[in-house]
């Protein structure tokens, strides 16, 4: 009997795989499904599987990330809706791996392989993720919000701004809603659009088209209107050391 975590956001493609797996290989044990990195780092703590099948994007991030947080040395294969040139590196790299929509003849092929070998630590799988994380980057599309018991996707297209505030970050959206984020600043600014978003000082990373007006201020610093209004238009200034960068950005962005 195997024991199976499926790591893996979207509920049909879990649920085929599921069945796939259960006719090839009778009596699999599935310990869980789990959509997140956090919850995958939280799973992978206290639990310990046989094989792991594992998704690239997540709702709250890409895979990658588990792997700086916990030590993994469980076999592992990918689930993928990258592209072939990202496929490559796990070619390479002796990684196996099925391409979304998964065929069960695929499947069967890569539970073969399964029995036969030991696939790599944790450290080869994190230099692999990082890998395909820097020569092709999914930036994401969407955000995870958990409200108590509660929980909604806010897409980044929606997203205006992100913000700090008493040492804790919010997504506000275009329509004013403000959402709490698990995420720093400085971790957002790898995971979003670099085209699309910018942070312009220690408080702010805008979306350009939350951009109304931009007004010159002394020492090369530029005071940003914004809608939905930031609150505290003192804090809404890009900062003298961001300032040629953002320039730079305004100018030359793809967004």
């Amino acid at each position: 009997m195997i024991k199976i975590v499926i790591i893996e956001d979207e509920a049909h493609a879990a649920e085929k795989l599921k069945r796939l797996i259960e006719e090839i290989e009778p009596g699999s044990r599935f310990v869980d499904v789990i959509p997140t990195v956090k919850g995958a780092v939280r799973f992978f703590r206290r639990e310990e599987v046989d094989l792991i099948f594992l998704d690239i994007q997540l709702l709250d991030g890409q895979s990658f990330e588990i792997f700086e947080q916990v030590e993994i040395h469980t076999p592992v294969i990918f689930t993928t809706a990258y592209n072939q040139y990202a496929i490559e590196a796990f070619k390479l790299n002796s990684v196996d791996y099925l391409l979304k929509p998964v065929r069960k003849e695929d499947l069967k092929f890569s539970l073969k392989k399964y029995h036969q070998m030991q696939l790599g630590s944790s450290e080869k799988l994190k230099e692999i993720l990082e890998h395909v994380h820097n020569e092709q980057t999914a930036y994401k599309t969407r955000f995870l919000i958990q409200f108590g018991q509660k929980m909604k996707m806010v897409h980044v297209s929606d997203i205006a701004y992100f913000f700090a505030r008493d040492k804790a970050v919010y997504i506000r959206t275009f329509n004013g809603k403000d959402y709490p984020s698990d995420h720093t600043l400085d971790s957002l600014s790898r995971l979003v659009d670099p085209a699309l978003f910018r942070q312009v000082n220690r408080k702010i990373m805008v979306n350009i088209h939350s951009i109304e007006n931009m007004f010159m201020l002394s020492r090369s610093r530029v005071k940003l209107q914004m809608q939905p209004p930031f609150e505290n238009a003192s804090d809404a200034i890009v900062s003298i050391e961001r300032s040629k960068g953002f320039r730079e950005w305004i100018e030359n962005s793809s967004a």
